[in-house]
């Protein structure tokens, strides 16, 4: 039996939200042959630039075993590149490449294109308000 919807939680409705969010943005990823896990990688190195191997795995919270096939795969698909760290010769950074730049700029702007369908029900007074109130929210 269906549970009526005015007895949902603000906590199911946000997760209701968020998850279909996240299938839409997962949808569009398929057409760039990366997975999620991949798709989070890039995105940390689009923002944190060069990392050792180490410091990727702590940003994206997996081991260093997990985040060593990562960086293989997008390595085999041109998007990432190891290089010499020029601090520590011991040490690599993991970079991306011209092309993982470019792919997350491209899925930035897909992604940006999914979630205004989503959120173009709003006013924009609604979209203002629903914005603060998810800012006060990631605030730690």
């Amino acid at each position: 039996m269906a549970e009526d919807p005015s007895t949902e939680g603000l906590g199911d409705a946000f997760g209701a939200v968020a998850r279909r969010l996240r299938s839409a943005s997962m949808g569009s990823l398929a057409r760039f042959d990366v997975t999620p896990s991949q798709m989070r990688a890039v995105r940390v190195l689009s923002h944190h630039g060069g990392v050792r191997s180490s410091e990727l795995a702590q940003l994206l919270r997996i081991t260093p075993r997990s985040v060593t096939e990562v960086v293989d795969a997008l390595e085999a698909k041109g998007l990432a590149a190891r290089s010499p760290d020029p601090t520590d010769r011991r040490a690599t950074l993991v970079s991306l490449t011209d092309r993982g730049h470019e792919l997350s700029d491209e899925v930035r702007r897909v992604r940006g294109v999914e979630s205004e369908k989503l959120f173009d029900r709003l006013t924009p007074t609604d979209r203002d308000h629903l914005t603060r109130i998810l800012r006060t929210l990631q605030d730690e």
